[in-house]
């Protein structure tokens, strides 16, 4: 749900009921510039401009993405320094009222969005970056960038933007072929925001998992795509020599609390590393370091293994130094472009490319307006076989189903991927309760609300592709009761049979609990280390409540739902930390399963060994032991008795290499470290 690209352009959340209709918002005129949205899955909708005779530029977009509706119209004013001068958004996303201002008058700049209100003196151009509205106020940033001769400038409510060149590639044919030049955008994000533009300097496209593309080109997003991956991959040998240090010779860190065995915390220990495996772990007076090691002091320090993302969808190569810095060494990627999942694992074994161990699943969706993007999408049971024995053939190790899945497809289709030693997880199909998609073959069922899923009611459970899956446990789970039917045979079932449980409670809490404005817990220690544009969206709210619903009934099932993992793992079910999100989340997950009913050590043992274990690899990598690999990650504090001190990353080692972890928050976009909380 909420990569640093996804905050900035406020695309992770979305449509409920708002003052303004569809019916009241601007409608293109003939020869306005249309632009589609698309992806793998397919059109998710049309993003239009035009200019009008006295200087305005209008912005209409309507975009369905999974179910989520966003209907929003902006218009635009430039003053004479060639910056915004008014900015005015109407419309509706799933948060609610997408309503946005911004004018700049007697020397003052004011803007009030859905998430904050402020102004600001304005002596010097500065261009307002708009917290949402349509994609045109994005187009009209870059290519006001692109107009001026060193590719800055200053930005509103702060911050700094700026361009540089990073690739042209050639699109359509015949009299439709145009040369195009990818702009890595530096200062939106924590990391480059590559978008394309045309040889007038024109907005052309943003192409990703999610794509704004000019019409009539839709068919070159994919390649696109590709050559901005490329081009970007050619910056990261450099950083990954400069920030992964191989040690001349053996490492120890001495007398320091660790988390051995996956299981509890041991005070006064000594871990020697050599060759990049561990090879003594003990209690530091009676373990020898070896002659001419470097050693690191773990006076007040806890020394962790490297913590595990269970549900990651990997951005892009400057994501990698982001990811490490948290302490995530390992993550599980559950759907992404295959091709470029991939291209980055031949890279990464090359030691091109500085980034976690990456086990990545196969996305596979059926056909239907609610088709997941960066899916692979089948039109009956047999293609649907064909994708797994694709997928096995490729590398892949596991498969994730998606919600417009035929459920009648799930028994042959899971049949197939366990008879070639892979992994059956992800969301339920339509129409499909959790006891059903177990007894057709899931291993694990993937977010905590589809676990909730069993007790939801038949018109939720028909349409749980949709915004059904978010809105049914939003209003029904607070009434559950786990101790009764159908909950009580479900936990049973899935503790008998090891379904394991990927809950992200992180996204539950971001869609069930904040109002707008409300600052994300999950981001509240990394305020001021940030772009102000990704600052904005940690207090994104959650989704507007339907009708007869409340935000307090939200926040009730939210804590229906953190009960229910904590009845899974009270129960025996393998519960696994993921986040969904940017990796920032992942520590809130683990406070989230403290808060109901995890230790502390039984928490990090879901963001570490448990997943390790889910995907095989515990016998070299998951927690500190001897013979294991050395995926460790040094941190300030106790977590022991503050599971949030796993933020305070000091020394993070992984394939026996050394990184020091303010460079890499350096190299991944922090400004600073995090701060403690209370």
């Amino acid at each position: 749900m909420k990569s640093s690209f996804a905050l900035v352009f406020a695309l992770i959340t979305t449509a409920a009921a708002a003052d303004t209709k569809v019916e009241d918002l601007l409608k293109p005129p003939a020869g306005a510039i249309h632009y589609s949205i698309v992806s793998s899955a397919g059109k998710h909708g049309d993003s239009a401009r035009w200019f009008t005779a006295d200087g305005q530029e209008m912005g209409r977009e309507s975009m369905v993405l999974r179910g989520q509706v966003f209907e929003t119209d902006s218009v635009a004013r430039f003053g004479g320094d060639g910056m915004l001068s008014s900015v005015t958004v109407r419309g509706f996303t799933p948060n609610g009222d997408a309503g946005e201002t911004f004018s700049i008058e007697g020397g003052k700049a004011h803007w009030k969005s859905p998430v904050d209100e402020g102004s600001a003196d304005y002596t010097a151009p500065a261009m307002y970056a708009a917290f949402g509205g349509t994609f045109d106020l994005n187009a009209v940033m870059l290519e006001r960038l692109l107009a001026l001769p060193a590719h800055q400038y200053a930005m509103l409510p702060g911050g700094r933007l700026s361009a540089e060149k990073l690739t042209t590639a050639t699109v359509g044919t015949g009299d439709r072929k145009k040369t195009v030049t990818a702009w890595a955008l530096m200062g939106f994000s924590n990391t480059p925001v590559p978008i394309w533009a045309d040889d007038k300097g024109k907005f052309f496209a943003l192409t990703g998992n999610l794509s704004w593309i000019a019409a009539g080109y839709e068919e070159s997003a994919e390649a696109l795509q590709k050559a901005q991956d490329e081009a970007l991959a050619k910056r990261s040998p450099k950083l990954a020599k400069q920030l992964a240090k191989t040690p001349k010779g053996a490492v120890a860190f001495t007398d320091v609390r660790a988390f051995v065995d996956g299981d509890h915390f041991a005070e006064h220990q000594t871990i020697v590393v050599e060759k990049g495996k561990i090879t003594l772990v003990g209690a530091a007076s009676a373990i020898k370091v070896p002659k001419g090691a470097q050693v690191f002091d773990g006076a007040g320090k806890t020394l962790v293994p490297g913590l595990w993302d269970s549900h990651m969808h990997f951005g892009d190569d400057a994501s990698g130094p982001m990811l490490l810095s948290l302490g995530i060494t390992s993550a599980r990627d559950p759907g992404n472009i295959n091709e470029l999942t991939l291209a980055r694992a031949k890279r990464r074994a090359a030691g091109q490319l500085l980034m976690p161990h990456i086990y990545p699943s196969v996305l596979i969706d059926g056909k239907g307006p609610n088709s997941a993007q960066s899916g692979t999408v089948v039109g009956s049971e047999a293609e649907a076989v064909a994708a797994v024995k694709k997928a096995h053939e490729q590398g892949f190790k596991a498969i994730k189903i998606y919600g417009t899945f035929n459920p009648a497809w799930v028994k042959a289709t899971a049949a197939e991927a366990h008879s070639l030693g892979m992994h059956v997880h992800g969301h339920l199909p339509a129409g499909m309760r959790t006891k059903e998609a177990i007894a057709d073959g899931y291993d694990e069922i993937t977010h905590i609300y589809f676990v909730m899923m069993q007790a939801m009611p038949d018109e939720v459970v028909k349409v749980s592709n949709g915004m059904a899956r978010f809105q049914g446990p939003g209003k029904f789970a607070k009434d559950v009761d786990l101790n009764a039917e159908p909950m009580k045979s479900l936990i049973a079932t899935m503790a008998a049979r090891k379904i394991a449980s990927d809950p992200t409670l992180v996204v539950a809490e971001s869609l069930y609990v904040p109002e707008n404005g409300d600052l994300s817990p999950s981001y509240a220690p990394f305020v001021g280390t940030l772009p102000p544009t990704v600052e904005r969206g940690f207090r994104q709210g959650g989704f507007v409540p339907q009708e007869g619903v409340t935000r307090a009934d939200y926040r009730a099932s939210f804590e229906k739902l953190g009960e229910l993992v904590g009845a899974l793992h009270k129960a025996g079910v393998p519960v696994v930390a993921g986040t969904d999100g940017s990796g920032m989340e992942l520590v809130r997950e683990l406070e989230l399963y403290t808060r109901f009913g995890f230790t502390n050590e039984e928490a990090l043992a879901a963001g570490t060994i448990a997943t390790a274990r889910l995907v095989g690899a515990d016998s070299r990598t998951g927690s500190i032991a001897m013979g294991k690999d050395a995926d460790l990650v040094l941190v300030e504090g106790d977590p022991s008795k503050t599971i949030g001190d796993l933020r305070h990353t000091k020394v993070v080692m992984m394939d026996g290499k050394l990184m020091d972890a303010d460079a890499l928050r350096a190299a991944g976009g922090f400004s600073g470290k995090p701060k403690y909380l209370e």
